[in-house]
């Protein structure tokens, strides 16, 4: 995965996960960014489960760690321009989808996601990764080689729960 890369939230959780394919490929990226909105989303769900601390305190590390990507005049000129090519298509997306989008296209990075419906965005450079699923979690010695992979990135270096 070399090249300039916005990773949506489930990518993000991916790599907090532990996921060999995605930690390495991040790993391998020549420059990786989060959105805010996926920051936000990631708040969002750790509020929501029964490790709330453990798991904000995890998106605290990587906010602090990670080049993250806001929004501005231009993005919000970029998301106008999105979802309206998006209605008259006739193929909404979710609305935080079209401002990770709208980022991407204003920095000119490719959206790293597992959501197939970033191919409606017109113009928009992405790539899916399909890795594991749930039951195909790879062995943790794996995991930790991922991890050692990702923290030779300058962006992402939060430790995945299954490193050592």
């Amino acid at each position: 995965m070399s090249g300039r890369f916005l990773l949506d939230t489930n990518i993000v959780i991916a790599i907090f996960a532990g996921e060999p394919a995605v930690l390495e490929r991040a790993a391998a990226a020549d420059e990786v960014f989060v959105p805010a909105v996926a920051l936000g989303e990631l708040y969002y769900g750790a509020r929501k489960s029964v490790r709330a601390e453990t798991n904000i305190a995890r998106i605290d590390d990587l906010a602090t760690s990670a080049a993250v990507l806001g929004c501005d005049a231009v993005t919000a000129q970029q998301y106008g321009r999105i979802k309206n090519d998006l209605r008259t298509k006739g193929r909404p997306i979710p609305e935080n989808d079209i401002w990770v989008a709208a980022v991407a296209v204003q920095h000119g990075l490719t959206v790293v996601s597992r959501d197939d419906h970033f191919a409606d965005v017109a113009n928009l450079p992405r790539e899916v990764m399909v890795t594991w699923r749930h039951g195909q979690h790879p062995a943790v010695g794996a995991c930790t080689a991922g991890a050692a992979a990702l923290k030779k990135s300058p962006v992402l270096q939060a430790d995945p729960p299954c490193a050592g």
